[in-house]
């Protein structure tokens, strides 16, 4: 049997030692975490306590080791992907989805929780404890415990087929998006593109073999050239190529499609919500939410695209007649959205995004950033050099508060690579947890996909990517900051979708703030800080087109 010794995914007292963690070691490891969970609940039937201690802490214990484990392996298929560890880990998701839908439809021990929330004692355990017991009796509820047999067998297979259906979707957008490329030997063609993105493009090249330059769809390359690239044609193919990714449409149409998984996936969602008694899947979803039913909801939603339409329309139409009249395009296209916008914002508020760049190479911002988590929650970051890490763009830092002590860490992954998917988020590592003699401090990862630097370049970022980080560090301290010590409902676990962005979008604000961003500024050939006037003109730009950015997100939601 694997050992923590022979496997590193089973110290889970530690941090990951990624360096060490090959795809061969997922299976044993889960083997022996999930025997343990299996053991650790048939105990409990067993001697069929009543009391928080006998009941929760020990069942605790074996779900935060089964989530350690499939932390670190979630987070590698997300930022280091390669075919064999995502074979091991769909196999992983699969058992894990059969081995959680059992145990959330074991009456015995849900009768025992139950009875747990009943007892003359549970009235007086913390608020914490309480609340962690009472989610898991109504996770179970939505896992189905309370249905006849026919229909827990059924809803154990739609739960196991939609997280095969989850995981075969994100692995075609993740291959969707680097099948496609286009090799650029004509420099004329990325007129209008930086020297920064232009050498972001060389480095790409050079990674495939190639000379001169390459344009991919990673997010950085589709943002240079849909927003300076005077080629419109060079536009269109880029646009195309990355709205269509994974669909029947598109140069790659039908080789990765998604949309006969988007059909299954919304048919048996529908079923399983039936399934639990719910009208349909939103009601489903509202069950763990603060939104008390789907129509208010929809009244919200609605009344918010009532509001924000006309403002949108107003915006569109000074688009279309700023890029008829200065840009030479009266058909505007979807292509030419971000250019024109780009062009009309620089004319109205003389606002450069590629001069705006040029004040935050990433290693100015990320000692600004650092400078303001102490300013304002008295905390260090530390950047240790002995800890594992999965690929030389990540780091780790210690969070140590005024007296010395180290209360968090976090890992640090800012750059956009093959292999990682899209997007910016936050993901728990170790969770905060009290076990009645220690505390284990909670560590998080923050992940982006940012412009790499390239040789002889540092990487710059956009006030949008300085943004971005800020958000996710918002989510990082809701985290790391916790003081609950049930890891089930600390930090973000068990919170509400419908408040969670509280924090992210409270330090997305500092972004705005004139002393943050200065101080996490520094001109990449000169050190100087961000001008007042620019920066005075970014806050005047700051709500630009935004009624087309309110509809944009109305139209994600509906």
């Amino acid at each position: 049997m694997a050992t923590s010794t022979t496997n590193p995914l089973l110290d889970t007292d530690a941090l990951p030692r990624f360096a060490e963690i090959t795809p061969e070691m997922i299976a044993p490891a889960l083997d022996v975490a999930l025997a343990e969970h299996q053991a650790t609940v048939a105990a409990i039937k067993a001697a069929k306590p009543t009391d928080f201690t006998s009941v929760w802490l020990p069942y605790e214990r074996a779900n935060t080791r089964i989530d350690a484990i499939w932390s670190a392996v979630s987070h590698l298929h997300g930022v280091a992907d390669t075919p064999d560890i995502r074979a091991a880990h769909a196999e992983a998701q699969r058992r894990l989805t059969e081995h959680s839908i059992a145990v959330g439809q074991d009456r015995d021990f849900y009768d025992i929780l139950v009875g747990l929330t009943t007892s003359p004692e549970f009235a007086a355990l913390p608020v914490a404890d309480r609340v962690a017991v009472e989610h898991a009796v109504r996770d179970f509820r939505l896992s189905g415990v309370a249905l006849d047999a026919g229909d827990r067998d059924r809803f154990r297979d739609i739960s196991v087929e939609l997280s095969a259906l989850s995981n075969a979707f994100g692995s075609a957008v993740l291959d969707a998006t680097e099948s496609w490329s286009e090799h650029v030997t004509d420099v004329a063609l990325l007129d209008g593109v930086s020297d920064a993105d232009r050498t972001m493009f060389a480095a790409a090249a050079k990674a495939k073999g190639l000379d001169d330059w390459l344009v991919t769809l990673q997010q950085p390359s589709v943002n240079a050239i849909l927003t300076f690239a005077t080629n419109r044609d060079l536009r269109a193919r880029v646009y195309r190529a990355s709205a269509t990714r994974a669909s029947d449409q598109g140069p790659d149409a039908g080789k990765f499609d998604n949309s006969p998984r988007i059909a299954r996936i919304l048919e048996v969602r529908h079923e399983a919500a039936r399934l639990l008694g719910f009208a349909d899947p939103v009601e489903w979803s509202l069950a763990t939410k603060m939104a008390p039913n789907a129509g208010e909801v929809l009244a919200f939603l609605r009344d918010l695209a009532r509001r924000a339409k006309p403002a949108a329309e107003r915006d569109l139409g000074e688009l279309r007649a700023f890029a008829a009249a200065e840009l030479g395009i009266a058909d505007l296209q979807p292509w030419d959205v971000g250019f024109a916008s780009n062009k009309l914002r620089q004319s109205r508020y003389a606002v450069d995004e590629q001069l705006v760049r040029a004040y935050f190479p990433v290693e100015r911002v990320v000692a600004g950033w650092q400078a303001l988590l102490t300013r304002l929650f008295g905390v260090t970051l530390v950047e240790r050099h002995d800890v594992s890490l999965y690929h030389p763009d990540a780091r780790y830092f210690d969070v140590i508060d005024e007296g010395g002590t180290v209360v968090a860490g976090m890992y640090l992954d800012l750059h956009t690579r093959a292999g990682k998917r899209g997007g910016a988020w936050m993901s728990e590592a170790r969770p905060r947890l009290h076990d009645g003699n220690t505390i284990a401090n909670p560590v998080a990862y923050l992940v982006c996909n940012f412009p790499p630097a390239s040789e002889g370049s540092p990487a710059l970022l956009s006030h949008n990517d300085v943004t971005t980080l800020l958000h996710e560090t918002g989510h990082v301290l809701h985290l790391l900051f916790t003081r609950v010590n049930r890891p089930s409902i600390a930090g973000t676990n068990g919170f509400e979708w419908d408040a969670i962005e509280l924090p992210s979008q409270l330090m997305e604000d500092f972004a705005w703030d004139a002393d943050v961003l200065t101080g996490m500024s520094g001109h990449v050939s000169t050190g100087e800080r961000l001008p007042q006037d620019l920066f005075d003109r970014m806050v005047k730009a700051r709500h630009f087109q935004a009624g087309l950015f309110i509809v944009r997100q109305v139209e994600f939601a509906l």
